[in-house]
């Protein structure tokens, strides 16, 4: 396998907007997809790790970082997770630079607790926040380009949503942000399947990486190590992909997709498939479908286990 840096221009001309974008992973797509020649709008609403108000304004940071480099950037401080915010999102991106090409959906936030003690405020935020705020400007956006498609402009559009290892195996004291998550893969793969007409591809990612969310949460795996050795997880390890997922030709085909990246590995995701079964032809009674799952269990490839039982 070679890996040439043939990167520079991958996403030239192209305008990518990042939700998310202010810091960790989501600032890191929008760093590299500015590196790879994309315009980039930067949202961020810039707040705390619960979803708070904070009172600094990072997405104008990481504008300020891709201008300082010689490259066209945005920023966009909306609520995505509302109509307002995902219409505002996809119009910064076409009144500022005249179009939108691809959307990196990324914007989170955590409020774990077993499910026992989990609130429904911290349900319906975290719910508001990942799935919500995966639709809302992926609705927008799709609008937009199904504008273009029907006036002659097929585009060469290009969505990324972000789910995580816990939407695909789940996670202990995560019910809300694993729920969230598994979400996301679902309305990837319905997205996936409506947009195709409209020259629209929309794949996922499940990365890890260290952002403010992990870095508390998994203390010990997502320490930095030792200086000058290579950090397995430094949020730029899965910008990569993104930018790939993002560009035009290049990913040309590609939909539908689940890719799971972590340091220097990426894998494809193949998801729920059937696996051993049995067919009477006619109603079991309950001892009967009882003994039958017992036998297909017997064959069947053990599940994933969920992280941190």
């Amino acid at each position: 396998m070679t890996d040439t840096d043939d990167s520079a221009g991958l996403c030239a001309g192209r305008v990518v907007a990042v939700t998310g974008a202010g810091r960790g992973l989501g600032r890191a797509h929008a760093l590299a997809c500015a590196a790879a020649g994309a315009a980039v709008v930067v949202n961020d609403l810039g707040v705390g790790l619960d979803g708070a108000p904070a009172a600094d304004s990072p997405a104008a940071r990481v504008v300020e970082e891709i201008r300082a480099s010689g490259g066209r950037a945005l920023a966009h401080g909306g609520d995505i997770a509302t109509a307002e915010g995902a219409a505002s999102l996809v119009a910064t991106a076409v009144d500022g630079f005249g179009r939108l090409d691809t959307l990196v959906n990324n914007a989170g936030f955590l409020r774990d607790r077993m499910l026992v003690n989990l609130a429904e405020d911290d349900w319906d935020a975290v719910m508001r926040v990942h799935l919500k705020g995966h639709f809302l400007p992926l609705k927008h956006a799709a609008a937009y380009w199904r504008a273009e498609a029907k006036a002659g402009r097929t585009p060469t559009a290009r969505v990324v949503n972000t789910s995580s290892g816990a939407g695909l195996s789940g996670s202990v004291g995560q019910g809300n942000y694993s729920a969230a998550k598994a979400g996301i893969l679902a309305l990837t793969l319905v997205a996936a399947a409506e947009l195709g007409r409209y020259g629209v591809q929309v794949n996922a990612i499940a990365p890890a990486a260290r952002t403010r969310m992990t870095e508390a949460t998994f203390a010990e795996t997502m320490a930095a190590p030792e200086e000058g050795t290579f950090d397995a997880m430094a949020p730029e390890n899965v910008s990569p992909l993104v930018v790939w997922l993002g560009s035009g030709t290049p990913s040309d085909g590609v939909t539908g997709r689940v890719f799971e990246v972590e340091a220097g590995r990426i894998t494809v995701m193949e998801g729920w498939r059937p696996g051993p079964t049995a067919d009477k032809g006619e109603r079991w009674t309950p001892a009967g479908a009882g003994e039958t799952a017992r036998e297909l269990l017997a064959r069947a490839a053990a599940p994933e286990e969920v992280y941190g039982a």
